[in-house]
């Protein structure tokens, strides 16, 4: 039924000037539209509605992720801009805190700033 719709994600936020500034300025994704409501950004071919929440919930799980094509270039370029990458205990991370999974695909996660799990992943 929805097979031919486009994806719309979301993420919410506290502060969208904020939010802009990491989505935008650090990440380098382009932002359409905002409005008191949300920030639109596009992210390489999906909306992202950043939206404006009086509380974010932080579930502990991730809620948005990007396929990357070279895991530890991609590291380094975000840490360049400040980003942080997240260490968990009980996972084999390497030193830029990238897992790799049983089957061979490599994991990475960070924050934004009102603590939304992000990662990247690299498939094997």
């Amino acid at each position: 039924m929805l097979g031919s719709s486009d994806l719309i994600a979301f993420v919410a936020s506290t502060d969208l000037a904020r939010s802009r500034a990491f989505y935008e300025g650090l990440l380098n994704l382009t932002v359409v539209e905002q409005n008191d409501f949300a920030c639109v950004i596009a992210a390489h071919g999906t909306m992202l509605r950043v939206t404006v929440v009086p509380d974010v919930a932080t579930p502990g799980y991730t809620v948005l992720g990007w396929r990357v094509t070279d895991m530890d270039a991609t590291i380094a370029r975000l840490s360049e801009a400040g980003v942080v990458f997240i260490r968990h205990t009980g996972l084999a991370q390497q030193d830029n805190g990238v897992w790799a999974t049983p089957g061979g695909d490599k994991v990475a996660w960070f924050t934004d700033p009102d603590g939304n799990t992000l990662s990247l992943t690299e498939f094997s």
